[in-house]
């Protein structure tokens, strides 16, 4: 809590969760069995057994780089909103607030993305017996409904959202441990050269998942599963105000959800991969390559078991998704930096939670998805279109802090460390790494399908510029700073005794 007045904020948030919770949350977003399994064609479509044996190690460790450069400064600046925080203590008003768009349009689209996926999982695997159909307005419904309930939990306080993400940590680990015994046990044979394996599936014989491309380029492209399944972990950061000893817990919740998420996705990956009957057939399968397999090597009641625990994992991955987005919203908020702020900002005094904000994203989410399903360029819907993007929104906002770090380690804007410090050559060293990975991701993230994801980044950048210049640089204030935080000082008191909140 000193920490947290030492940056000019109340303690109005609950502060009830453990450093398990802490890892648990991020760990739930992460979830390598909603983009593992949901995305898993990128890879198995693309340069085949390798793109998994040798490509998610690879993906992982891009991801990796970013979370050890982000727990150093989430150390020592523990605040919800982190990355907009950082952006802005570290680097300037103009950089935290750019941080936070990327951030707060990520994270919506990533929402819409996830329970979208969920929704496709739960047709994927019930709806031939229930008769489903795959129209927009069952899947708006159906979108609806779980976000719905994600946010009535989320409303109802950290407490019950942070049983259910521990829950859903130890459900990911059982169900992966299952799956993988599964994907083994009924394997046709054990032939591990297959995920050592190159073969260009991009095109055709891939279910045309890539356009024709050479086989590095297939391989790299197979990158994007580990990397855009290994994201979310900010989540860790933006409950920094409900974590106890935050300055500890959330850099180490953030970098354990990343190893550990990429241990278990690993083996269950390559015990699908070895699993699958013929490599060719299961490429030309593209987006349907998980439910093919299963269908084909599982018998009925395990393979059952096993969707209803990988849909209620998936479904606990939009319930911590729902919160990360909340917090993000709450502290962007405080700071008016957004539309009806003060509403936004405000704690309900039973709960502890920003319940405006937690159903303004939520709301948000749906209306995303439905606006931009009824919308097509060509033979694009203008939601795949945006939610190409989704990913390269996330890592900005995680690479601009990084990169004002980098400059900012050691000087006025950043003298202290946090307890958790791996010193300024290793600093250094992730932040290099760091720029680079997003280059990389940039790179691969514009590619067909998906070059649109450049000219809508590009066109993002354009109107943040002109909606700065024009009216956010005089009107937007930024963080407390200096003075400032002394000046809130009553103010803070106030907004504490409000919630019940005692020294």
């Amino acid at each position: 809590m000193q920490v947290l007045h030492s940056m000019g904020y109340a303690q109005e948030l609950e502060r009830r969760m453990s450093r398990f919770s802490n890892f648990a949350i991020s760990f739930s977003i992460i979830c390598i069995l909603s983009g593992g399994i949901n995305s898993l064609a990128q890879a198995t479509a693309g340069a085949g057994g390798a793109a998994i044996g040798i490509g998610w190690p690879l993906g992982c460790l891009v991801s990796a780089v970013f979370a050890i450069a982000m727990a150093q400064i989430a150390s020592a600046y523990p605040t919800a909103g982190g990355l907009y925080h950082w952006g802005s203590i570290l680097g300037n008003r103009f950089v935290g607030w750019l941080t936070a768009w990327f951030n707060l349009l990520g994270l919506v689209t990533v929402l819409g993305a996830i329970n979208v996926g969920t929704y496709y999982f739960f047709f994927g695997a019930f709806g031939p017996m229930l008769g489903m159909e795959d129209t927009i307005t069952v899947r708006v419904l159906f979108l609806a409904a779980i976000t719905a309930l994600q946010a009535v939990i989320n409303h109802v306080g950290i407490g019950l959202t942070a049983k259910l993400t521990d829950f859903s940590g130890t459900l990911i680990l059982v169900a992966s441990v299952a799956l993988t015994l599964a994907c083994l046990a009924f394997a046709p044979s054990w032939d591990v050269a297959r995920l050592f394996t190159f073969h260009n599936y991009s095109g055709a014989a891939g279910g045309n998942v890539w356009p024709e491309v050479s086989t590095g380029w297939a391989f790299l492209l197979g990158l994007l599963l580990p990397i855009y399944t290994i994201t979310g972990y900010d989540a860790s950061a933006h409950t920094s105000e409900e974590t106890r000893d935050a300055a500890t817990s959330v850099p180490k919740g953030m970098v354990s959800a990343v190893l550990w998420s990429s241990i278990a996705g690993y083996v269950v990956l390559c015990a699908f991969v070895l699993m699958i009957p013929n490599m060719d057939a299961a490429a030309a399968q593209g987006w349907n390559v998980f439910f093919w397999a299963m269908d084909a090597q599982v018998p009925p009641v395990i393979r059952n078991v096993l969707y209803a625990a990988i849909f209620v994992s998936q479904f606990l991955c939009g319930l911590a998704t729902v919160t990360s987005v909340s917090r993000m919203i709450f502290a962007f908020s405080r700071d008016g930096g957004l539309p009806a702020s003060k509403a936004l900002a405000r704690v309900n005094p039973r709960f502890r939670t920003p319940v405006a904000a937690i159903w303004t994203g939520s709301a948000l989410c749906v209306l995303f998805v439905w606006g931009t399903s009824l919308v097509s360029f060509g033979e694009a819907s203008a939601y795949a279109i945006v939610v190409s993007c989704t990913v390269i929104f996330l890592f900005f906002s995680f690479a601009i802090p990084i990169t004002v770090g980098l400059f900012a380690y050691g000087t006025r804007k950043w003298p202290t460390m946090g307890p958790w410090n791996i010193g300024r050559a290793a600093f250094s060293l992730v932040a290099v790494l760091s720029i680079a990975a997003m280059v990389l991701i940039f790179a691969l993230g514009v590619q067909p399908p998906n070059g649109n994801a450049l000219y809508i980044t590009l066109g993002f950048l354009v109107i943040a510029a002109l909606v700065w210049f024009l009216f956010e640089r005089r009107r937007f204030r930024g963080p407390p700073i200096g003075d400032e935080i002394q000046r809130r000082q009553a103010a803070i008191r106030a907004a504490e005794s409000a919630v019940g909140e005692t020294a």
